[in-house]
């Protein structure tokens, strides 16, 4: 029974791991049809081009390069195009061993999760890029020209949006830990100093050695981490009553 069990989960966990494999590759294919993975490589590189001497292009030194990098710029726009539904799939999956009312925060998480994930992305794309290569171009000494690699600019892109949404999440994740009991609004509060310093921590590791990218990597982190706290405080932990704290919905349902 057990193993059956087993077998059972496991073949749930592969049928939603498909169904966001081929939600992905929907995506790129209708991304890839219009405006084409150039012209979504082109948009992707568009703060970086601004920021460049007039004339001047990307280089590519891989054989495959012109080709490769550009497609996965297409796949990571796809892959961000279906995050709700990808993130919405992985809840899925873990629900049925939640408690009742654990599963009536899922919608709110879901959506919450990925509005705050892209928000952090369009921050680090519309804001922080055009600051950051321009002050970087701007400092160059002039007998350097500027020709960055298109795969070196893609790796750098993709750690700066990973760093930008995964800061952007640190209200929602104080919620929930508010919320399920493991900490409380006051220690939170109590601990603010020590979150500062990390902060800055963080951003030194994750951004260019540059001042602007990390104090606006840094000081949104903080920012962010007030309002966890204020919408933590506002919400304030869950108080399950009956059932709820005992049996959890997929076993109130077996035994109905």
């Amino acid at each position: 029974m057990t193993e059956d069990t087993f077998i059972s989960h496991l073949m749930e966990l592969r049928d939603r791991l498909l169904r966001s494999l081929v939600a992905i590759a929907v995506a790129a294919i209708l991304l890839s049809i219009w405006p084409g993975i150039g012209g979504v490589y082109d948009l992707l590189a568009s703060p970086m081009m601004q920021s460049l001497p007039e004339g001047t292009r990307m280089i590519a030194t891989g054989v495959i390069s012109p080709i490769l990098v550009p497609l996965k710029v297409t796949l990571l726009a796809a892959f961000m195009i279906v995050l709700p539904y990808v993130l919405y799939q992985m809840w899925a999956f873990v629900a049925p061993g939640l408690y009742a009312h654990e599963k009536r925060i899922a919608l709110p998480l879901v959506i919450g999760s990925s509005v705050l994930f892209l928000m952090g992305v369009a921050y680090c794309y519309f804001v922080v890029f055009g600051m950051v290569f321009h002050a970087i171009h701007s400092l160059a000494p002039q007998a350097i020209t500027p020709a960055p690699d298109i795969e070196a600019y893609l790796n750098f892109v993709i750690t700066m949006f990973l760093a930008f949404g995964i800061t952007f999440e640190i209200p929602l994740a104080q919620v929930v830990l508010v919320r399920s009991g493991a900490v409380t609004v006051e220690k939170l509060t109590e601990i603010r100093p020590y979150v500062i310093v990390g902060a800055f921590v963080i951003a030194a590791v994750v951004t260019p050695p540059d001042v602007l990218s990390q104090l606006l990597l840094a000081i949104p982190m903080c920012l962010l981490y007030e309002v966890g706290i204020l919408v933590s405080r506002l919400i304030g932990k869950a108080r399950p009553t009956g059932d709820e704290q005992k049996v959890p919905e997929a076993e109130e349902g077996r035994g109905s």
